[in-house]
């Protein structure tokens, strides 16, 4: 069966897992409401918690992964039936009871270890979220809520993915071929934003950019909806909702980093709007004001005009099984961690070109298992990211579950007997992934509840973004890259112009990260919202970002994050700066530094999501850094690196 589990052998097992998951789900809940309140309860919710996720975390990925249709959809019905069974919980009154003498009795409380304190805690946070303190008329409301806002939340991703339609005779006749014909029609299903043709790139951003009735219905229901629940359940707003327990903790924080973020940015932002601008008067005379479709062609333009980066150049160096030994290399070094390729059984894997990875530490052991699902293929989504299939923790039998993740990747299919190679930044993000994975097997905690990568939005992308630091390092680089025909080490030169290339417009990026993070809180703040969602568009995009709102569009219809990352998209700037602190303080001097690889294993990995995330990067720095801290990393990293520049002028 798939992952080893015997059920899954066909798409009906779907079926038979869940049953068997609701039946040891409700023994549980009795077991719980009928124990003394002590330890032992918070062990039976995390029982409970695991015997949920292992079913819904493996359908989830099965649901966006599976080639079979038939198995797609049975893992999608058992992701519902599942999450229904969660918001059923997460409202019952008596287990709800259990849990509050637990953290009510001050002997119990005093009596308990500081991990589980914490899971006890967040259990409690997941019951008040669902307003289990309400009476049973606003709770049957917030289960509605709940409910209404994941149609919404389905409804409103599919939205963002739809191509739009428009009448072909509106397009001038030469521009036509860029997009697919359907009869009189022609689809517009993305912003072409690599498209030489300023035209092209014109039409294909008002086009899917337009605004649309629908989209813009569920995205207001889906705010509004949010905003109910939140204050439903005692919160001023959905933002103050979604940070508890993060890194930044409330939206005053976020705000401050944001507008000092912004501040900073500014003068560097002008300048590189200003070198873009004359990089387009020079290539279209009669046209050179910037507008919101150049900034993604013409950043490209100059990084390739300044330093000659054709990914050609690079994929040679960079076959997948190099790029493998250099992260096996680097894990060994820093971590004492090795990858051991592991024969599958028959059914295990759902695409023969997955590869099963052990982990194994030189003393502890195996740690857990990666899925490599690095290639392309139809009906696969195009996107890289990191699954939790199974958490680990400790069992009542004293055996530790081991943690069992996928990588996915779309790679591209090698030609027969040439190797895979990946360009400079499919590397990048092999690296980065790999940092979730790492982070999902040292995350040994004793509850799979925090186990590995469940930590808060803020911290989760830290481990990531650190390696992809490790990987633009030409100390490390050097280990792996060899050229796969002639074996000929990749030059040092290459590897810093990569670099640097990498600075140029990146203040313009940044500030464009800047207004998305500042839209999602805005549209997560108080309600309700003073002016329409595109007005709010318009106004935040010409004060936080600086180029013209275009008349009629509604970016914001097209921004999926506003689903998974409501109210958080500022996480992965914020992560930023952390991975760049520690990256600064702890292996710049040196990436292989077994010392401080074990001292990132302590206090950065090792616990989850089981300690409090400022505290973790407190442990790490050995200081506890500020708002003003993270914007400095942030901004110290566009300067560029003067040795490299004269070298290569």
């Amino acid at each position: 069966g798939l992952f080893g589990v015997p059920e899954l052998s066909c798409p009906e097992g779907f079926q038979e897992a869940q049953d068997k998951a609701l039946q040891e789900s409700e023994q549980l809940v009795q077991k719980a409401c009928s124990t003394p309140p002590g330890p032992e309860t918070v062990m039976i919710f995390d029982q409970l918690s695991d015997s949920l996720c292992r079913v819904a975390d493996l359908a989830d990925f099965v649901k966006v992964a599976h080639p079979d249709f038939a198995f797609r959809e049975a893992a999608e019905e058992a992701c519902r039936s599942i999450g229904t069974m969660v918001e059923k919980l997460n409202t019952d009154v008596e287990l709800c009871q259990s849990l509050r003498r637990v953290l009510a009795d001050e002997t119990v409380i005093s009596s308990l270890d500081p991990e589980t304190r914490r899971v006890a805690e967040l259990f409690m946070f997941d019951f008040e979220i669902s307003g289990i303190h309400l009476d049973e008329e606003k709770r049957k409301k917030a289960v509605d809520l709940n409910v209404r806002i994941l149609d919404l939340c389905n409804e409103f991703l599919i939205g963002t993915h739809l191509p739009n339609k428009i009448d072909k005779h509106v397009l001038p006749e030469h521009i036509r071929y860029n997009f697919t014909a359907e009869g009189n029609y022609l689809q517009v299903a993305g912003l072409h934003a690599d498209s030489p043709d300023d035209l092209v790139r014109e039409a294909a951003y008002k086009i899917f950019l337009h605004s649309n009735a629908q989209q813009l219905a569920r995205l207001e229901e889906l705010l509004a909806s949010r905003n109910s629940l939140a204050q439903l359940v005692g919160y001023d707003t959905f933002a103050h909702r979604a940070l508890q327990g993060t890194m930044a903790k409330n939206p005053e924080t976020v705000r401050q980093f944001l507008e000092k973020l912004s501040e900073q940015l500014s003068k560097r932002t002008q300048k590189d709007f200003e070198m873009m601008t004359k990089m387009k008067r020079k290539l279209n005379p009669h046209n050179s004001m910037l507008m919101p479709w150049d900034h993604p062609y013409y950043s490209g333009v100059l990084r390739a005009e300044r330093y000659n980066i054709d990914p050609g150049l690079y994929c040679p160096f960079f076959s997948l099984g190099a790029c493998m030994e250099g992260l096996n290399s680097l894990f060994t070094q820093l971590l004492g961690i090795s990858l051991y390729a592991e024969q599958t059984k028959r059914g295990e894997i759902w695409s023969e070109d997955v590869r099963k990875l052990a982990v194994v530490h030189e003393t502890e052991g195996l740690l857990g298992y990666i899925y490599c699902d690095f290639f392309q293929r139809p009906d696969k989504p195009h996107q890289d990211c990191h699954f939790t299939v199974r958490g680990g923790r400790l069992k009542e039998n004293g055996e530790y579950q081991l943690p069992v993740v996928v990588l996915m990747l779309s790679l591209p299919n090698s030609a027969r007997g040439a190797p895979t190679l990946l360009s400079p930044g499919m590397m990048e993000n092999l690296f980065h992934e790999m940092g979730h994975a790492m982070h999902s097997m040292l995350g040994r905690t004793r509850y799979q509840h925090v186990t590995g990568t469940r930590c808060a939005t803020d911290f989760a992308e830290v481990p990531s973004i650190l390696m992809e630091y490790f990987a633009n390092d030409y100390r490390v680089v050097n280990q792996f890259a060899r050229h796969y025909k002639t074996g000929q080490p990749l030059p040092k030169n290459m590897v810093s112009r990569l670099c640097e290339s990498k600075k140029v417009c990146a203040a313009a990026d940044m500030q464009l990260q800047v207004f998305y993070a500042v839209l999602d809180q805005i549209y997560h703040g108080k309600h309700p919202l003073k002016k329409s969602t595109t007005e709010i568009l318009k106004e935040t995009q010409e004060k936080v970002y600086g180029l013209p709102y275009v008349h009629n569009t509604a970016w914001q219809l097209r921004f999926s994050h506003l689903v998974g990352y409501g109210a958080k998209y500022y996480s992965y700037l914020m992560s930023r700066a952390v991975a760049s602190m520690v990256w600064k303080q702890c292996f710049a001097q040196n990436p292989f530094d077994r010392a401080m690889g074990e001292r990132y294993r302590r206090e950065m990995l090792a616990h989850g999501g089981a300690k409090e995330p400022m505290l973790m990067v407190q442990g790490m720095l050995q200081k506890s850094p500020s708002v003003e801290d993270f914007v400095d990393a942030l901004v110290s990293e566009l300067d560029h690196d003067f040795e490299t520049f004269i070298m290569d002028s």
